[in-house]
């Protein structure tokens, strides 16, 4: 069914009541992108997908798999197209996020767009602006929020099981394979692309806590020739409240370890602690060709038959449904720029 404008307050921004499937757009249908899209259209809540690529052949494949209404090489196309209410910007290299999800704002657009939310913290300002001035629903990508064991992390904090916080631990390590993919095309820190989602995760576990202050040092190995990063980096986040946070980014495993991501946390309290694996190492897979691997170990999941196995598929629909619902979506985009003036103050430490 058609949105209807909701003018109730002229002073206020004019919202959009929407009683029913919406039409939206995928753009960039890379990796993270095509799950959206494939996710989109697998649900009755999305009317009609539209999808778009600057790659003609990734842009055929995905067309493929989602049978969307329309698929274009050119993001204006979507810009243009009154009929999309919700728009997922999913491009890649970073700096496209701010310029392409700006357009989509500015049309009257609600937006998920993938993290980081900006490169620079003004232009993740104007956005933040942009959609408070038009009433629209604008999220940032952290899917670990939908992960099933940190969402129990965030229950037994509420409620008390652990007592008051004390500290949170958060290793994690991505496979040499998959750093250097994400590194080699653009020059961000293991901080700001990797840590980017722990960092949101444990300011989320430890609201309403804000983080005072940074420190933060890395170590250089393999990544280095390749754009001049570190293989790790740790920062060290001091809380509002006193709780003292560690979290520890790398991307630079063998390439003979047979998993994409693995992470470690560890979270005390005055009352107890809990200790959460999430190594992805519960799916084991052997054969003669390639030996052992974890085929579900990556961050995102993927679409296995029927299910989606991990956090992006319910992430997307979630997304959907506030916009359908009109209710807030599980990320604010204030808490990502949050995020952001972090990982950018343990660049400068470090």
């Amino acid at each position: 069914m058609e949105c209807q404008r909701n003018a109730e307050a002229s002073a206020e921004p004019r919202r959009e009541t929407c009683l029913g499937p919406l039409e939206a757009a995928v753009i960039g249908t890379g990796w993270c992108g095509g799950i959206r899209a494939e996710t989109l259209s697998r649900s009755a809540l999305c009317a009609k997908l539209h999808i778009c690529d600057i790659r003609p052949d990734r842009l055929a494949e995905v067309k493929a798999l989602t049978n969307p209404a329309t698929a274009t090489l050119d993001y204006r196309d979507i810009i243009g197209n009154d009929a999309v209410k919700v728009v997922y910007v999913c491009t890649t290299p970073e700096h496209t996020h701010f310029p392409i999800a700006r357009d989509c704002l500015r049309a009257g657009k609600h937006v998920l767009l993938e993290k980081p939310i900006a490169m620079e913290l003004f232009e993740a300002d104007e956005l933040i602006a942009i959609a408070e001035r038009g009433g629209l629903k604008f999220t940032i990508g952290y899917s670990q929020r939908f992960n099933t064991k940190f969402a129990y992390a965030k229950k037994k904090l509420a409620d008390g099981t652990l007592g008051k916080p004390v500290s949170v631990m958060v290793s994690r390590h991505l496979s040499r394979a998959l750093g250097k993919k994400i590194a080699s095309r653009v020059r961000l820190s293991p901080a700001a692309m990797e840590s980017t989602h722990d960092l949101d995760l444990v300011f989320w576990l430890l609201e309403p806590a804000r983080p005072a202050r940074v420190y933060a040092q890395g170590a250089y190995g393999f990544m280095q020739p390749v754009n001049g990063s570190y293989d790790v980096m740790w920062s060290t986040v001091t809380m509002d409240n006193g709780v003292l946070v560690a979290i520890g980014g790398g991307w630079n495993l063998p390439p003979s370890y047979p998993n994409y991501c693995t992470t470690w946390i560890e979270i005390t309290g005055t009352e107890g602690s809990l200790f959460l694996d999430d190594s992805s190492r519960d799916n084991w897979l052997t054969t003669a060709k390639d030996g052992i691997s974890f085929p579900m170990s990556t961050m995102p999941g993927e679409q296995v038959d029927h299910v989606f196995a991990g956090q992006m598929g319910p992430e997307t629909l979630h997304f959907l449904e506030s916009v359908i619902l009109d209710r807030p979506p599980m990320v604010a985009p204030q808490s990502a720029r949050r995020v952001m003036e972090c990982y950018l103050g343990a660049d400068l430490s470090a």
